[in-house]
């Protein structure tokens, strides 16, 4: 952290993470290529804030996880205004927090992943792009069983965003679409 001249990363090819092991590792870099993160397992916090504040970075790494874990993934890309398309979020099976504030405050992200699971748990989504301001459209959200604050902010002050995904959702739960569109 604070190493603002580091440009280029070490391989990372750890295929079993442990908790909050690439913790904020890069934060606030000039990091203008991320390092390949071929891990399947996911562990709590493991890349939890990674890039945050890395404005080079205009290409995300691919993330292969399909079952994550606790905040797994929480604010990995934030204010990472560089990007402006995602990865690939192939997951299927979710954890508390695991994609909350993923993208949060990455202003040139102009494309959002396909978000492929359909039972949601608690905060999940939460803030994922809220002040993502070149956003113009949303994900489809397919989701049918929804958690507690799952789309908590989703898109919050998301302001070039002109529609709204559907929302087939049959089974809600308390605070699901709280903020989700606030500020659009």
């Amino acid at each position: 952290q604070h190493c603002a001249g580091l440009t280029t990363a070490p391989e990372l090819p750890v295929m079993t993470l442990a908790e909050s092991c690439y913790r904020q590792m890069f934060v606030g870099t000039s990091l203008t290529t991320a390092p390949k993160l071929p891990a399947t397992t996911m562990a709590p916090y493991c890349y939890y804030q990674m890039f945050w504040d890395c404005d080079e970075l205009t290409a995300a790494p691919e993330l292969p996880a399909t079952t994550l874990a606790e905040r797994c993934y929480q604010g990995i890309f934030r204010d990472c205004d560089g990007l402006t398309t995602a990865p690939e979020l192939p997951a299927t099976t979710l954890a508390e927090g695991c994609y909350a504030e993923m993208f949060y405050e990455s202003d040139g992200l102009t494309t959002a992943p396909i978000l492929p699971a359909t039972t949601l748990v608690k905060r999940c989504y939460s803030y994922m792009f809220s002040d993502c301001t070149s956003l113009t459209t949303p994900p489809e959200l397919p989701a049918t069983v929804l958690a507690n604050s799952c789309y908590n902010g989703m898109f919050y002050n998301c302001t070039s965003l002109t529609i709204a995904p559907e929302l087939p959702a049959t089974t809600l739960a308390n605070d699901c679409y709280y903020f989700m569109f606030k500020g659009c």
